[in-house]
């Protein structure tokens, strides 16, 4: 499971990139070109594939072409099979706000400074309790488009997020020692509802991407909140697990010695432990894998969050692989918004798809959201991965009904 990330105060960060790109950045004073060359046959994640070449150049290059070709994100498996949004031109000019609620955390700072470099991004709110005018201060001087500003408590908390078009939620605390897990629950569900409910009253049309853990309960907390703001709209509504495919893709391109670049791995179901179900039988480009590598490589993909923890031994976690996530699912958000038709990312939405109100899985993202469901990925299940699925319900549907409860009685309290 991903964690949630410490902040300097009780506000900061929470947990949860794909295959390919050509979106590079570079460095050169004062010069940034964007270069709609060719059109783009398909894009998920931070990355786009023959098409758009777009640099941002200043003197060196402080990525290098590598770097930011992995850090753009993805080339969706289904792009030679889709042509109709090969016309699509990427805007020439930035348009797009997008505001961070937590943004001085673990997660916060390096999530900003991603979304700070997107092309797309005309506006970047930063928003957080306390210290976050220096986080704003220092992303200030990166030569990118974007203007910065920031917001400090509750009182400028609408502020923050008036006209905004993308709102990120990594707001949170960690556990700490003497914590219980619902400590850890009710502190950081009662974050994300204080925040959802500022969404809802100054820009209930923005899409919303909550990273605040545990996902697969501050989704259903927020949904509650909009209900009863009466602004609710399912298909704006994202809990950010695109970490869980990041991490699959890494590793099975490790274990099967694949150009990472290439590798797409769909994950299923919630964002925690045995409810996150990487279908490595949808891999792509198709792999075989032995029945000891599915089980070695599912293990680790639902455990690798603790990988992290046990790393860092016990003075963080997954901070810097999670804003790296995050940011890609938020470029894919403005990519749709800009009007491509091809953009592709796995996330825990409202959905039909299985007996649960919530579940996570494959979505085409577009102008309103989510404008379709991919349910071709639960075609052809193996036994390992039924199981999985089957297994994973229980555990999903108490997370998801722990949400709503809680939800619903501070409505009552209130």
């Amino acid at each position: 499971m991903a964690a949630t990330s410490a902040t300097s105060l009780s506000i900061g960060s929470a947990a949860a990139v794909n295959n390919k790109t050509n979106l590079i950045a570079h460095t050169k004073p004062h010069c940034v070109r964007v270069n709609t060359r060719n059109s783009l046959p398909s894009f998920s994640g931070l990355r786009s594939s023959n098409s758009h070449s777009l640099s941002m150049e200043t003197h060196s290059s402080f990525l290098g072409k590598e770097t930011s070709s992995a850090l753009r994100g993805s080339l969706a498996p289904e792009s030679m099979k889709r042509s109709q949004s090969l016309n699509h031109q990427l805007s020439p000019q930035a348009s797009y706000k997008v505001a961070i609620l937590g943004a001085n955390g673990g997660i916060g700072q390096p999530l900003s400074l991603l979304i700070k470099m997107s092309p797309l991004v005309s506006a970047l709110h930063l928003y957080d309790i306390a210290n976050v005018k220096g986080v704003a201060a220092d992303l200030s001087h990166c030569n990118t488009p974007s203007q910065v500003l920031d917001f400090t408590g509750p009182a400028e908390m609408g502020n923050s997020l008036k006209g905004v078009n993308v709102v990120v939620i990594p707001a949170g605390v960690p556990r700490k020692p003497g914590m219980t897990r619902d400590d850890l629950f009710n502190i950081n569900a009662g974050i994300v509802k204080t925040l959802v409910e500022a969404v809802a009253d100054n820009c209930p049309d923005a899409f919303i991407q909550i990273i605040s853990n545990p996902v697969n309960s501050t989704v259903p907390i927020a949904a509650e909140v909009l209900k009863k703001k009466g602004v609710y709209n399912p298909k704006k509504l994202f809990g950010v697990t695109t970490l869980d495919v990041v991490r699959a893709n890494t590793f099975v391109a490790q274990k099967k010695n694949l150009k990472l670049i290439d590798v797409d791995v769909p994950v299923i179901g919630g964002h925690a432990g045995i409810t996150i179900l990487p279908l490595l039988s949808k891999t792509k480009p198709s792999v075989s894998f032995t029945d000891q590598e599915v089980e070695e490589l599912t293990v680790r993909i639902q455990n690798a969050g603790t990988e992290v923890v046990e790393a860092k031994a016990g003075a963080g976690s997954a901070t810097l692989s999670m804003a790296y996530a995050a940011a890609r699912f938020v470029e894919s958000s403005l990519r749709a918004l800009d009007g491509d038709g091809d953009v592709y990312e796995c996330s825990f939405i409202d959905s039909d798809l299985t007996d649960l109100p919530f579940f996570a899985s494959r979505v085409k993202l577009g102008k309103n959201g989510v404008e379709e469901v991919i349910s071709s990925d639960f075609h052809g299940l193996t036994e390992y991965e039924q199981k999985g699925l089957e297994a994973l319900k229980p555990e999903l549907k108490a997370s998801i009904e722990k949400g709503i409860t809680f939800a619903n009685k501070q409505s009552i309290a209130a």
